[in-house]
C-alpha cells in the first residue's frame, strides 16, 4: 500500500478507488459514437475513392456488361443507405467481404495476419515499458535537486535522439548489423522465436525513449511531494522506498503513454513488418493499397480503427481505478 498524502481523508481515498456509474457511462458513450464514426467512414471509403474502383479492379479494357454485373453482385447498384445497412449487417456477422485480387474473404485474411501484428505490438510494448519506467525512475534519482548535470544531459541527450530516429531506419540498421553481418537472427519472416527479438527491437527503442523522458519527469514530481518526504524522514530501505511507494505513483502518465504505445504500434508497425517481411496485417495493408485491392484496405482500416478504440477505452477503466480525479472528475462533469 502507498502512502497518502496527508490530511487526506481515508473515506475519500476509498471513493476515489471506485469508478461511478457517469464515468462509465460517459466512456461507454464516447466508445459507442466513435464505433459509430469510424463505421461510417470505412463503408464511405469505397465512395470517396476519385473514379471508379470497379474499372480500377477490372481493368481500362473490361467490357461495360462485365463492370454493371459486378456492380450488381456486389450491391453497388442499391442505394446508399441500402448499402450501409448491408455492410453494417455484413460486418457484425463477421463477413468483410472477399479480396479483388485473391478471391479469398477478407476475415480470413484478417484471421491470418491480425494475430502476427498483435504479437509483435504487444511485445515491442512490454519491451518499452519494462526498459522505460527503471531508466526514467533511474533518471530522476540521480538527477534530483539539480544533481549531476552531465548525467541530465546525456540522459537528454541520448533519449532525444532514440526518439527523433524512425522505427524502420532502426529495422535497416539492426538486419544489416545483426542479421546480414554477424547471422545472430534471421533477417525476415517468422520463421522461429528468435525472428520476433530484431522487429521488436525497432519498434521498442523510439517509445522506450520517449516513455522514460515521461517517466523521468513523473518520478521528479513525485519525490517532492509529500508523501515522499514523509517515507524519507522514516528511513525507509530504498527497495521499498523506490518500489513499494514512488513506482506506483508515477504509473498513472506511464499507462496513458502505454496505451497509447499499443494503439500507435498496433497500427505503426506497417513499415518495420514490410522490411522483415512480416506476416502480418501491415505487409497485407500495403499490398492490398498497391494493388488497389479495396475490400482488404477498407477491412484493415476498420479492424485498426476497433483496436485502437478498444485499447483507448480500457486505459481510460484503468487510470479511472488508478488515479484519484479521472472518476470524480467525470462525475463532478456530469
Amino acid at each position: 500500500m502507498t502512502l497518502a498524502a496527508p490530511g487526506t481523508p481515508a473515506s475519500e481515498r476509498a471513493r476515489r478507488r471506485t469508478l461511478t456509474p457517469r464515468f462509465l457511462a460517459r466512456h461507454l458513450t464516447r466508445f459507442a459514437l466513435s464505433l459509430t464514426a469510424l463505421l461510417v467512414a470505412s463503408f464511405a471509403m469505397i465512395h470517396l475513392i476519385p473514379g471508379d474502383p470497379l474499372r480500377k479492379m477490372l481493368g481500362p479494357t473490361a467490357p461495360r456488361e462485365l463492370i454493371e454485373q459486378r456492380r450488381h453482385e456486389l450491391g453497388l447498384d442499391d442505394s446508399i443507405p441500402v448499402q450501409f445497412a448491408h455492410y453494417l449487417g455484413d460486418v457484425f456477422r463477421g463477413d468483410l467481404g472477399t479480396s479483388f485480387i485473391s478471391a479469398q474473404p477478407v476475415s480470413a485474411i484478417i484471421r491470418d495476419g491480425l494475430p502476427n501484428t498483435l504479437a509483435l505490438a504487444l511485445l515491442a510494448t512490454l519491451v518499452a515499458l519494462l526498459v522505460a519506467v527503471p531508466l526514467g525512475m533511474w533518471g530522476a534519482v540521480r538527477t534530483e535537486n539539480g544533481r549531476s548535470r552531465r548525467t541530465e544531459s546525456a540522459f537528454g541527450a541520448l533519449t532525444g535522439a532514440a526518439v527523433a530516429v524512425p522505427e524502420y531506419l532502426y529495422a535497416l540498421a539492426l538486419v544489416i548489423v545483426f542479421a546480414l553481418g554477424l547471422s545472430w537472427f534471421p533477417p525476415a519472416g517468422l520463421t522461429a522465436p528468435a525472428s520476433y527479438v530484431l522487429p521488436v527491437l525497432a519498434l521498442s527503442i523510439g517509445p522506450a525513449a520517449m516513455i522514460a523522458r515521461v517517466a523521468r519527469v513523473e518520478t521528479l514530481r513525485e519525490l517532492g511531494s509529500d508523501y515522499m518526504r514523509l517515507a524519507r524522514a522514516k528511513r525507509l530501505p530504498a527497495g521499498r522506498l523506490y518500489l513499494r511507494h514512488l513506482l506506483p505513483n508515477t504509473l498513472t502518465a506511464t499507462l496513458t503513454m502505454g496505451g497509447l504505445l499499443l494503439s500507435g504500434l498496433i497500427t505503426g508497425s506497417v513499415l518495420v513488418e514490410n522490411v522483415f517481411a512480416w506476416p502480418g496485417l501491415g505487409l497485407r495493408t500495403v499490398e492490398a493499397i498497391t494493388q488497389k485491392d479495396y475490400p482488404v484496405a477498407q477491412a484493415v482500416i476498420l479492424v485498426y480503427g476497433a483496436i485502437v478504440l478498444a485499447v483507448n477505452f480500457v486505459v481510460d477503466l484503468a487510470l479511472g481505478a488508478l488515479d484519484p480525479k479521472s472518476a470524480l472528475s467525470a462525475g463532478k462533469e456530469n
